[in-house]
């Protein structure tokens, strides 16, 4: 049997929304896993890219058997049922940039339960795979919208539950996508964040997050423009992304820009604007970049208010 799942990029944090918010954007990873019959063979995992040098970044720093979080996330499932998995194929159809801060990661630990889940008959439930994937990825921001799509709050809880809640993105706003032609693992981009933080960074962003649900429920583009400021992440990372700070500078004089974030733990960017004057933006993005010899692929991109679906079954 063999089952295939198309699983969206996601962009977590979205300014004061540390481990909490995110979005699922429509870009893809495809995971297809299907059981082959030939006893003793163990887990094969294949990587398919567009580009030979993804695809070598990939090969290098995921690994391609046990201690793959693909194969580890299947073998949650597994265990959860009290089983251990067979000999296993699995191939990545990547096309989620990756170390961007696109929740390519995610989508493949999204994508693996999914397809195992399927091939087991279903015996997780939607609250089982969001532990599960939870677990595996370490923070809910980007597995959540990555299962469910749209723009999503969501929470661990202490008994290992995913709360989350919906939002629906203003159509009238647009989100660019600013990917540069660098790596940024997380690991280090979380290196960098301090273990404690004042006490007025945390009210801080807990006034930002409270005005960001309101100026997305309500289309506040005013309000939006405050609501996107951070002080628990965003200021420690500025350091790992040449140019983001000048980029931020050069849009401040942008009328239509509402803000400009890091995706993610970065090194991609988003810019939220209302719908005019892109061609002016992404002009900025590209030239500061150009400026510090950094190339970048820039996409103004819809929500992808569908999370990952099967798409092949046989």
């Amino acid at each position: 049997m063999k089952i295939s799942v198309k699983v969206p990029a996601t962009t977590a944090n979205i300014g004061p929304g540390f481990d909490s918010l995110g979005m699922a954007l429509p870009l893809y990873n495809t995971i297809t896993i299907e059981e082959t019959v030939l006893p003793g063979t163990g887990i094969e995992i294949n990587v398919l890219n567009n580009t030979a040098s993804a695809g070598d970044f990939i090969m290098e720093h995921i690994p391609m058997d046990e201690n793959s979080i693909i194969y580890k996330a299947v073998e949650l499932l597994y265990n959860s049922i009290g089983q251990s998995p067979s000999e296993l194929k699995i191939t990545v159809h990547s096309e989620i940039p990756i170390a961007r801060g696109l929740g390519s990661s995610a989508s493949v630990i999204v994508g693996g339960l999914l397809a195992a889940n399927e091939l087991l008959g279903k015996p997780a439930d939607e609250v089982a795979l969001l532990s599960i994937a939870t677990e595996v990825e370490g923070h809910p921001d980007n597995v959540t919208p990555a299962i469910v799509g749209g723009l999503v709050l969501s929470s661990q809880e202490d008994d290992g539950r995913i709360i989350y809640t919906k939002l629906d993105w203003p159509d009238e706003w647009d989100i660019t996508v600013c990917v540069p032609d660098y790596e940024l693992s997380t690991d280090i981009s979380r290196s960098v964040l301090p273990a404690e933080i004042p006490m007025a960074d945390a009210v801080f962003n807990a006034k930002r997050m409270g005005m960001f649900v309101q100026a997305v429920n309500t289309k506040d583009a005013e309000l939006m423009k405050l609501a996107l400021q951070d002080r628990l992440h965003q200021p420690y990372r500025m350091k790992l992304v040449p140019g983001l700070d000048k980029i931020i500078e050069n849009l401040k004089h942008e009328e239509n820009v509402l803000g400009c974030v890091l995706s993610g733990a970065g090194p991609s960017i988003l810019i939220i604007s209302q719908k005019n004057n892109l061609d002016k933006i992404k002009s900025i993005v590209k030239d500061t970049w150009e400026s510090l010899n950094v190339k970048a692929n820039i996409m103004t991109l819809p929500v992808e208010k569908q999370g990952a679906q099967i798409i092949t079954q046989e």
